[in-house]
């Protein structure tokens, strides 16, 4: 079988920059266990999968996995799946995907980037002191829980986010569980970085999905609903957020750096 592969870096401008993400088109959807499969052998943090949507919902059905696990949702994906498209069909200005978890998702053209619609997702207050001791994180810090298992970690400064070094064992040991840590930034409003060992990625580059519940957090704190944002991991990427109703809407970029096939 001769599978259709592309590798997209996602919230980037140029190649080697943002997140990496591997989008793979399908005729029709292969065993849970085969796509895990190729996810592991992409050894990416996200592999998108694409099959024609046949409800009518939306154009294209799309699902995620990590090299260990299909998750909830992913952004930088989604993005890369939309880059993909729209740029394969220049008279098409947005495409839709309908998910399994996080409902109907939209990319569309924006100048020299993509805009894309995402869930916002409020964390609620919570204790989360396994998840700071896992960061390193011996003093207070503000911390909320969204149930889909994404923890955030608010801190004073940015040179505080920057300066973590977390235990990445200790946080796997909590499981599936991808961590925000935020503060207010310097170059942007916002800077964060984020961890997912527990889902085999110790530090994700950029993480879209992690700006679904950034977006409405910083929009209340900030008093607006459009701020900027900058992940900053080795990689790192811009993220331009605002909050529209129950719609986190995300602006980047993404260049295609490999076309090829996988054979299976």
């Amino acid at each position: 079988m001769r599978l259709p592969i592309v590798q997209i870096d996602a919230f980037a401008d140029r190649p080697f920059r943002g997140n990496p993400a591997a989008v793979m088109p399908l005729d029709a959807w292969l065993d849970d266990d085969v796509l895990l499969a190729i996810a592991a052998e992409n050894n990416l943090s996200e592999t998108a999968f694409l099959v024609k949507d046949a409800s009518g919902a939306a154009d294209y059905e799309l699902r995620w996995f990590t090299p260990a696990a299909e998750v909830v949702l992913c952004g930088h994906a989604t993005l890369a799946s939309g880059h993909y498209l729209l740029s394969g069909d220049k008279a098409r200005e947005t495409v839709t995907f309908r998910t399994r978890k996080s409902g109907i998702l939209e990319v569309s053209r924006d100048g020299a980037g993509y805009r894309m619609a995402l869930p916002a997702w409020r964390a609620e207050p919570k204790p989360l002191p396994a998840i700071l001791a896992g960061l390193g994180l011996s003093g207070a810090a503000e911390t909320r829980w969204h149930p889909h298992r994404y923890g955030l970690v608010v801190l004073a400064t940015a040179d505080e986010v920057l300066a973590l070094e977390p235990d990445f064992r200790a946080l796997a040991r909590e499981g599936d569980v991808l961590t925000i840590v935020t503060a207010p930034g310097t170059d942007t409003d916002v800077l964060s970085r984020v961890f997912a060992p527990g889902a085999g990625i110790d530090e994700d580059p950029v993480t879209g999905s992690a700006h679904s519940v950034l977006t409405p957090y910083w929009a209340e704190r900030l008093g607006r609903p459009s701020f900027t944002a900058y992940q900053a991991s080795r990689r790192g990427g811009h993220v331009a957020c605002r909050l529209e109703g129950d719609r986190a809407i995300l602006g980047g970029q993404a260049v295609t750096v490999l076309e090829g096939v996988f054979l299976l």
